[in-house]
């Protein structure tokens, strides 16, 4: 049972993106702040905004 637990929690893909530095710095250091990382704040936020755009309240 905690073999299918470790797969289903595997992350197998990265999404790069390009932003300039000072926001990135900004960001990391917010996130230090929060006690939190980066990455795991964009994975929140894209499982929200993956939410939200199922539930129809994201048109464009």
């Amino acid at each position: 049972m905690a073999d299918k637990k470790n797969k289903k929690n595997k992350k197998d893909a990265q999404l790069v993106l390009r932003l300039d530095s000072e926001m990135r710095d900004r960001f990391k250091d917010a996130c230090h702040d929060l006690d939190t990382s980066a990455a795991r704040e964009i994975r929140k936020f894209i499982k929200r905004f993956l939410n939200r755009y199922d539930r129809g309240e994201i048109d464009e």
